[in-house]
This record gives structure tokens, sequence and C-alpha cells, in this order.
């Protein structure tokens, strides 16, 4: 390219970042590649014009410039309708019963409560510490020894003295002896959903649970009715 052909393309690029700082836009798009190609043409020596192969790569550079734009937009409108389907799945929650790895449940005393830990290798000894609203031990549920995996456990809403507890939250606390050690598991508790929270900056969305906050919609094991 000519010194002129350099000065004209320089000068539109010099417009060009001048008018968009203000915008805080830095990126040279396509309509600006554009016009750099354009003057940069216009103002060639035509005794050294640009070869066709120079000519031919700026070009490619401009349709990958268009290219990338085009791709950008399409992982827009992916994104956008994937973040539509999500919300419209996590809806359909609300009002249902969900299983999730909480250590906290809102217990109806008056029904056997039932739920699920995880135990990743078998133990002599398994059992679940029952705690009422106030910190204090409501219960224990002993399970004997168990096999490694999902195992269920029940609890009457009775406490250790045999009396009927009153309707709330509680909080499990499961454990098993490992290797002569006591060891805390995860439990898998039901909760209802309330609603649904969509994630800002298209994170994931939140399932408001009945008087125990909120978990992420991927954390959900099993939905029930």
């Amino acid at each position: 390219m000519s010194a002129a052909g350099v000065s004209a393309a320089g000068a539109v690029l010099d417009q060009y970042q001048h008018s968009t700082k203000g915008a805080g836009k830095e990126e040279l798009g396509k309509n600006e590649f554009l016009e750099l190609l354009v003057a940069q043409l216009n103002n060639q020596n035509p005794l050294e014009p640009q070869s066709n192969g120079d000519f031919i790569a700026q070009l490619a550079q401009f349709s990958t410039v268009e290219g990338v734009e085009k791709l950008n937009g399409s992982m827009q409108t992916i994104m956008s309708g994937y973040q539509s389907s999500q919300a419209l799945q996590a809806s359909s929650l609300v009002g249902r019963k969900v299983i999730v790895p909480i250590d906290k449940a809102v217990v109806d005393t008056s029904e056997t409560f039932k739920a699920s830990l995880v135990l990743p290798q078998s133990s002599s000894n398994v059992y679940v510490n029952v705690y009422n609203a106030d910190g204090s031990l409501a219960t224990r549920i002993n399970m004997g020894a168990q096999e490694a995996g999902q195992v269920s456990f029940m609890w009457d809403g009775k406490n250790s003295d045999g009396e009927t507890m009153k309707p709330g939250t509680y909080k499990f606390e499961a454990q098993a002896s490992i290797d002569g050690e006591p060891k805390g598991l995860y439990t898998l508790l039901p909760a209802n959903v309330d609603s649904v929270t969509l994630g800002q900056g298209g994170g994931e969305l939140l399932l408001n649970l009945a008087g125990l906050g909120s978990v992420p919609l991927s954390q959900v094991q099993i939905i029930g009715q």
C-alpha cells in the first residue's frame, strides 16, 4: 500500500476510535473494517496498485469479522432461548415437592417424615440426629449397619420421650462410623417450591423453598407431585 493509502486508512481508524471512545466501544466492527478497506483502495498509488493476494487476504479478514459478529448474535439467540426454556421448566415446579441436598426440612409431625442420606461406604453404625428450631436435640434415629449408597430413613415426629413434636422446621444431621471414626453425611430432604428466581446476568435459576431459602435448579435430585 502507498503512503497515501496508509495515511487515509489511518485517518479513518483515528476517526472511528475518536467517535467510539465516548460510547465505550473499542471493538472494530465490520462497518469500520469496510470503511478502512475502501479508504485504502481509493488512496492507493495507481503506479503501485495493491496485489490481488493482498486484496483477497483483506477480504478474508472482513469475512472473518462479519462471521464472528454473526456467530455472537447466534449464540446470544441460543442462550436467550435456553434461558426461556429453563425458566418455563422451573416455573412448572412451583407448588410441587422436590428432593434436594439440604439439612433442614419443614416437617408435619402428624405424618411420618421420609428422607434419605448418602453413605460413601459401608458402615456398622449409621444414625440421624434431629434438632428442633432452638438447636436442641429432639431425637436420634438409629439405623444400625448399612451398605454404601443412598439410604432411606423415616421419623415418626416424636422426641426421645415418645412425645409428638410440634410441626415446624427441623435440622437433620446424618453421621456414620467409618473406619472407627464418625463421619458427617449428606442428607436428601423434601421441600416445597414456593417460587422461582431468574439468575442475574444469565445465571442459574434458583428455586425458593418454603421456609428454607433458595437452592440452584441443578441441585434438584427428584421431583415429586
